[in-house]
This record gives C-alpha cells, structure tokens and sequence, in this order.
C-alpha cells in the first residue's frame, strides 16, 4: 500500500487515544441500538451508500452484527475474528473478510501495527457489480443475501488474496476513491467495486467461508465452487466420493443451505453461462451447447426456451449480438 496511505490509516484516532489512556470501549459511537447492532445511521455519513473507517486497535471488540455489508481491509499486521461464534480466523495483512447482516461478529485486540480497513456499504451500492458477476456464483449469493431480511445462504466470505496484485490494486483504489470525496466518487466506487469482485471471481480458489455455522457449510460452499469453477463435467456423485460422503447427504445439505437442489444450481450456472456466449461470441448454437456441458440438444433447447421465454437462436437475434 502506498506509504502515505498507510500513514493516514495507522494514525491514532481521539477513540484510540481514549482506550489507550485506560478508558472503555464507547459503544455509543456505534449504535443506539440494544444487542450491540451497529447502526449505519450512525456512521455513514448522510445520503452516503459506502464510505471507509479505520478498525478500532487497543481493546476487544465484542460480539456485534451489523445492518449494512462490512468489508475489512487489513493494510498491515493481523486480526483475529470469530464469525458466527466459529473458532478465531486471522486475518492477514492483504486479505479481505466480506460479513453482511446475517453475521455475527467480534474481534480480538489489534495492536498498533495492526492497520485494518473498514468498509461500511449499503447493499444497494453492489447493483453495478451484481450486474457484472451475476447472482450464480458465492460472491452474488453473498450480495443477494444481504438483500433478505431472513436468513442468508452465505454471510461471510474470506478472501486470502495478497499475493493478487490486481486485487491489491482496485482496493487501494477503492479506499482512495472513498477517502478522498473526490467529485463523481460514487460512480468511480461503484465501477472499482464491481472490477474487484471480477478479479475475485477470478481466483475463486483463494475464497472460502469465514465460518461453519451448521454442520455441512464447507461442503456446500465447496459444491457451490465446483458449479463455478467447474460446470461443464461438475458431477455431485464425483464431490460425494472426494469428500467421503454419500449423494443423499450432500443433496439434503445442498437443498437446506440453498433452497435448491444440486441440479437446478447446476442448471442454471449453466444457462446464465450459455446465454453470455450467445451474447457474447459467435460459437454457434451447437457449440454454444457443449461448451456450457451438454449433450443433448433438445433438452438444451427446451430448458433455454423455459428460462428465457425464446430459442437460443432468437435470444441471439434479440440481443443484436454476433449476428
């Protein structure tokens, strides 16, 4: 990270002053909220969608939730969380941890080296990047669940990403772009956003749960990762054998995690896939059809026709692409 930012961000704040002079944690600056839900409306500024603060050092963070979408940053040294009561994860310099409102939260105390940054944003502010990844992948179920006041499929994702130079690059981008107000930063905050979950997609291998709040959680994110990495030759009975555990298990974990089963997942990452090459190439229809992993033609052809209401050769026609 650029030394001068990270000077800014390593700097004592008067909270920090106050903890280290022997006082307690204010939670008062967090929320006016029972349950210790810190509260949007108390530091987002007004009409404001995202915006950044340094983690606080020098005292235990207790446990909290959030009702916005929190990205922490670590710029330098390390953090312990536990998430959802699961056993402490470190948080490295380089790696980013993604909670939304469904998660639980506390942290252990950072010392003065320990430079984490906090990105508080309004699930409405991910619209671009949703738009450029899709919601058939974990970072979109991660949004897409930020948006449901019940449960979430997904409410933490960890992201061991320092040696992603790319990755690096966007979030010191993103951190100035907030940092400094600069006219048209929203816009500019929004595309970076939506680049930096490009190139986490990217390096899916590198994401993982932050927690395990139900037996099973790491084999559906597992599946989950298959879909998406893997969706042409992906095969639930292939993961069962790999992982030690029968079909009838991994289907039933599958279907209460996500509401869905394993093949419907499967389907649709599929389609979403095969809709952008007839978008996006001039394969034809036939390739189109076996690159996204199927064999028989006329069962694509109907699954696509009750997706998206037209042939897969009029929904190119429709577009105006490749033609």
């Amino acid at each position: 990270m650029d030394a001068a930012l990270l000077a800014q961000l390593s700097a004592v704040t008067a909270e920090e002053q106050a903890l280290l002079d022997g006082g307690a944690l204010d939670k008062a600056i967090y929320t006016s909220k029972g349950g210790f839900i810190i509260d949007r409306a108390q530091l987002l500024g007004q009409g404001r969608l995202i915006d950044i603060r340094p983690h606080t050092r020098f005292v235990d963070f207790p446990r909290h939730s959030h009702n916005y979408v929190e990205i922490i940053y670590m710029c330098a040294g390390e953090t312990l969380h536990s998430v959802n009561d699961a056993p402490p994860l470190a948080l490295r310099a380089g790696e980013l941890l993604m909670l939304n409102q469904h998660a639980s939260h506390a942290i252990r105390r950072a010392e003065a080296g320990d430079v984490g940054v906090n990105f508080l944003v309004l699930p409405e502010f991910f619209d671009y990047a949703l738009e450029l990844i899709g919601p058939d992948n974990m970072l979109g179920r991660f949004v897409a669940g930020s948006l449901q006041r019940g449960s979430s499929e997904i409410t933490s994702l960890h992201f061991k990403v320092a040696e992603v130079l790319p990755v690096q690059n966007l979030v010191e981008n993103l951190v100035w772009a907030v940092a400094s107000g600069q006219g048209g930063g929203r816009r500019i905050s929004k595309v970076t956003m939506g680049l930096l979950f490009l190139q986490l997609l990217n390096h899916a291998d590198r994401m993982a749960a932050a927690s395990e709040p139900q037996g099973g959680h790491a084999l559906v994110m597992e599946v989950l990762r298959e879909i998406e990495e893997n969706y042409p030759t992906a095969s639930l009975s292939a993961l069962a054998t790999r992982h030690g555990v029968s079909v009838a298990y991994f289907s039933q974990i599958i279907k209460t995690a996500t509401g869905r089963t394993y093949k419907q997942l499967l389907q649709e990452k599929r389609l979403t896939r095969a809709a952008s090459l007839l978008r996006g190439t001039r394969l034809s229809v036939g390739e189109v059809i076996a690159a996204v992993g199927y064999d028989n033609q006329s069962f694509f052809y109907r699954i696509f026709r009750e997706r998206y209401g037209v042939s897969p050769k009029a929904y190119r026609a429709d577009t105006g692409e490749c033609e």
